[in-house]
């Protein structure tokens, strides 16, 4: 049982493979530094983040995080405080400030400015943290001082900056200044802060782990009290985010019931629901409906009412909008609302569907044609083929497979593989027999 211990202890030992630690330092050290072209870059991370924000585009999003140099002064105070070095310590935390001003300004005029101030899903995403962005914080800040403590920092570190997500929530902050609401901007900078404070705690855990040597030597009762602050501030951000994490799942709770209540009471007896929308925030709660042609009296709408306890469904008032000139303008906001994104996803089938048709070729009113020039061709089949796919020179050539009564001379080949090319408007083709 011991040797079983010992074993796996080494096997998660994190001091093999371990950087230079004075070197690990300077680098971490030189990162925290917001002037010249740190602050230029962090501008412009900022911008392109605030404009996939602005329409929704979650690869400008990714793009802006990968670029962003905000992790450094982060990574720098989770180090200063695991080594006792305060001047370090500080002088992140100064950087971290002024990053954080410089991305709240910036976002905020770019908003301001920009003529698109609808509030896009990706928006919505960053102003209602819970618990789960505390997980994937701390994870990821994890990571991130584990691979920066390394030789070979491979590929966690550009992972760390998409999953940590420092910029999202910022520019989403700077998004509710710009429009005057104030619940986004504080929703959005809670999010950040959690982001913010659990990587710098994971990174002095890491540090504590590895046992970095101490700058300065604290007496037990100032380790304490550094101790009692990590734990208070670690306190004061987890209450909120589990109290909203709680909210999130009585949410969905209500919103699986709302479901179930709709399949069973209308869609099962065929009654087609044109718009739905639920108000979980309000009390009483409410769920609007429309249809298609369906139209209920008082006495139906009141019963219908009167099943939504049987569904667990309570503090719910049922709305029917049967007003045609109501419904229409709800029905039409919701669709504003999502066009963005029905755009993005209907450019996405469009792509789809046209990759399936370059790739798609009829291969039996081919095998007909070819028939006429070549008669012993019994069966063909033709398909796309690409090659070097992990070079700069890819390239896509078609590829045709014969069957025949007898094999093709190569003259003949030669002659069945120009018609093709004629035929198919392709560069070249290649044939080959079936055995």
């Amino acid at each position: 049982m011991k040797k079983l211990v010992s074993d796996f202890l080494r096997f998660i030992n994190l001091n093999q493979g371990e950087e230079d630690r004075r070197k690990v330092l300077e680098n971490v050290k030189s990162n925290i530094s917001f002037s010249g072209s740190n602050l230029w870059i962090l501008a412009c991370a900022i911008v392109v983040a605030s404009v996939g924000l602005n329409v929704n585009s979650t690869a400008v999003i990714i793009g802006a995080m990968l670029i962003s140099p905000l992790m450094g002064p982060i990574v720098g105070a989770g180090f200063g405080l695991g080594v006792y070095d305060f001047y370090l310590l500080q002088k992140s935390l100064k950087n971290l400030m002024v990053a954080t001003l410089v991305g709240l300004v910036v976002s905020t005029l770019y908003f301001y400015i920009s003529p698109f101030k609808e509030t896009q899903p990706e928006l919505l995403s960053r102003t209602a943290p819970n618990i789960y962005d505390i997980i994937i914080a701390f994870s990821g800040g994890l990571v991130g001082a584990i691979a920066i403590t390394r030789v070979e920092k491979g590929n966690p570190i550009p992972g760390v900056a998409i999953a940590t997500a420092l910029m999202p929530p910022l520019c989403t902050a700077g998004y509710g200044l710009a429009v005057g609401n104030y619940r986004f901007f504080f929703g959005a900078i809670y999010l950040y802060a959690i982001n913010c404070v659990f990587i710098c705690i994971s990174t002095f855990f890491i540090v504590k782990y590895l046992k970095y040597p101490t700058k300065k030597q604290l007496t037990d009762k100032y380790q304490t009290k550094v101790k009692y602050i990590i734990s208070t501030l670690i306190t004061i951000l987890i209450l909120p985010s589990i109290f909203f994490a709680y909210q999130l799942f009585q949410e969905k709770k209500y919103q699986h019931a709302v479901d179930i209540y709709l399949e069973k009471e209308f869609s099962s007896k065929g009654i087609a629901i044109l718009y739905k929308k639920t108000k979980f925030n309000q009390n009483p709660k409410k769920l609007e409906l429309g249809f298609l042609s369906k139209k209920f009296t008082e006495k139906e709408i009141k019963a219908l009412n009167e099943k939504l306890k049987a569904y667990e469904i309570n503090n719910t008032k049922l709305l029917i909008m049967q007003d045609t000139t109501d419904l229409k303008s709800d029905i039409l906001n919701e669709i504003k609302y999502n066009k963005s994104v029905l755009s993005e996803k209907d450019l996405a089938i469009l792509n789809l569907k046209k990759q399936i048709e370059d790739n798609k070729y009829k291969n039996k009113a081919l095998l007909a044609e070819i028939k006429i020039l070549f008669p012993e061709i019994v069966n063909i089949s033709i398909a796309n083929h690409t090659y070097n796919e992990e070079t700069d020179s890819v390239k896509t050539v078609p590829i045709l497979i014969y069957k025949s009564t007898k094999v093709l001379e190569k003259e003949s080949e030669k002659k069945l593989a120009s018609w093709l090319e004629q035929r198919l408007s392709k560069k070249s083709i290649e044939i080959y027999s079936q055995k």
